[in-house]
């Protein structure tokens, strides 16, 4: 048994990344027909991919920030990735059509078109592929494969070059309804809430689901208590989920709330809001109070209200200056609210500053370009990027920064694809990726900004185009893209990983 466990750390495998000009590399262990068998740990998978062959599953884990092990399973073409399985190198069984791969050394980053590199040797056999991707300008690249073979007494060599690109999105399972303009909010466990949207029928749901990233599947939990679209959910700090304002099937502006219990999978009604209100924002504020700012019930609001988790009750608080709908709200570093433009009959590019010590808004530097259904992220920097949205100049591409120091904004890079109706989402290492959205039609493609160089490179495109989607950043780093609406009109049910 001990020779055993010796001979399998002599096969490996390299996997080398080339990100920019930087370079990551991961050494993986290659075990062939042998699967965990974990000792008091769970041994279940971030994600569950189908992919046609083994060096494709490995792709998929080199694309993912923090896959650190796969099984694949040749039989079914079922691929699945781990985020640690180090400490169960000891603990396998023999379990032909089976391959596992675990990381032994290196570390990724969210990829780029990548350079890979794949080595296994053993007593009789060493094969090595190695992948590059290159950026052609005017200019046709072609790749030339050759295979060299030498045989010994006892030794058999191969080397095989060919050129090919890094999957960045994985599919993973459905959810159980097709839906758009819904909610979803990672909870403390891990798990993913969805909640409520347009249904196939266009009327509103109350239904909600849970993604376990662990599985990469879905099942259904409790029900709101009314039908909702155009809400706002978010995670409180006693862990709970609270779901304000929307529109229902009938149309009707809402001014309830409720709150989602993860322990017991059930939904309680809170204090209800003091007006009705869809297409506003909510905030949670430092002192885990709720700020929920402007929106529309059906005349544009300017309005602002606290709730008090203590006590399920809300309370009024200073007005915004100019009345707002499909406006972002961002909590800044000095713990103050920007609200950035909106709609309210015309396009704003003007911006407000809540103060919660003092419950009142002041004015702050306008933008350089009016825009609605636009999205915002708070840096590493304290500063805050605005992107895209549509305003007095159609669709935009445009991206501009806000400085909470000056309370001015200076304009960055523009991205490669207009568009309105995207999500953002912060990933570990600093970088934005915004993803899908509409400019007139829906669009799969993706980008990444880097704000140490304020630039903008294209990343590998959904496997969907939709618009009306949302997406959770996992516990894991992976980023999950729900639902959405496609060009066909099509309400999706379709999930993805980036």
């Amino acid at each position: 048994m001990a020779s055993r466990k010796i001979c399998l750390w002599l096969v490996y495998m390299i996997i080398t990344q080339s990100v920019g000009e930087d370079m990551q590399s991961a050494r993986m262990s290659l075990m062939r027909s042998l699967k965990f068998q974990c000792v008091g740990v769970s041994c279940l998978p971030f994600a569950n991919i189908i992919t046609s062959t083994i060096i494709k599953c490995e792709i998929a884990c080199l694309a993912q920030i923090h896959c650190r092990a796969t099984s694949y399973q040749q039989s079914t073409s079922n691929c699945e990735l781990f985020t640690d399985m180090s400490n169960e190198i000891a603990n396998m069984v023999t379990d032909t059509g089976i391959t596992t791969m675990i990381a032994i050394a290196g570390t990724r980053c969210p990829p780029e078109p990548t350079t890979t590199t794949s080595t296994t040797t053993s007593t009789t056999s060493s094969t090595t592929t190695s992948t590059t991707a290159s950026t052609t300008t005017s200019t046709t690249s072609s790749t030339t494969s050759s295979t060299t073979t030498s045989t010994t007494a006892s030794t058999t060599t191969s080397t095989t070059t060919t050129t090919t690109s890094i999957p960045e999105w994985t599919v993973t399972g459905n959810m159980s309804v097709a839906r758009q303009s819904h909610t979803a909010t990672t909870l403390a466990n891990g798990s993913v809430l969805v909640a409520g949207g347009f249904g196939i029928s266009g009327n509103g749901l109350s239904s909600t689901e849970l993604y376990n990233p662990s599985t990469g599947t879905w099942t259904p939990t409790g029900s709101m208590s009314t039908t909702r679209s155009n809400h706002i959910a978010l995670t409180l700090a006693n862990g709970f989920v609270l779901v304000t304002g929307g529109v229902n099937s009938a149309g009707t502006y809402l001014n309830s709330a409720e709150l989602y219990n993860p322990s017991t999978g059930t939904w309680t009604t809170t204090g209800s809001m003091n007006t009705a209100r869809k297409s506003h924002t909510a905030t949670k504020l430092a002192n885990g109070s709720v700020l929920v700012v402007g929106g529309i019930s059906p005349s544009y609001l300017s309005s602002a209200e606290l709730y008090n988790p203590s006590t399920g009750t809300w309370t009024t608080t200073g007005s915004m200056s100019v009345v707002r709908e499909v406006h972002i709200a961002s909590i800044l570093s000095n713990g103050y609210v920007l609200v950035t433009g909106g709609y309210n009959g015309g396009y704003l590019n003007s911006a407000e500053l809540y103060n919660p010590a003092t419950g009142t808004w002041t004015t702050t530097g306008s933008m350089s370009a009016t825009r609605c259904y636009h999205r915002a992220s708070l840096l590493a920097n304290g500063l805050v990027l605005v992107t895209g949205g549509y305003g007095n100049d159609g669709y935009l591409n445009s991206a501009e920064l806000y400085n909470p120091s000056t309370g001015t904004w200076t304009t960055t890079h523009n991205m490669s694809v207009a568009r309105e109706y995207h999500t953002v989402s912060t990933l570990v290492n600093g970088f934005v990726l915004v993803a899908a959205g509409s400019n007139g039609s829906c669009v799969n493609s993706a980008e990444l900004y880097n704000p140490s160089t304020g630039t903008w490179t294209t990343t590998g495109s959904m496997n969907a185009a939709r618009e009306y989607h949302a997406t959770s950043t996992l516990a894991n780093g992976l980023v999950l893209v729900t639902g959405g609406l496609n060009n066909a009109g099509t309400y999706l049910n379709s999930a993805e990983l980036y």
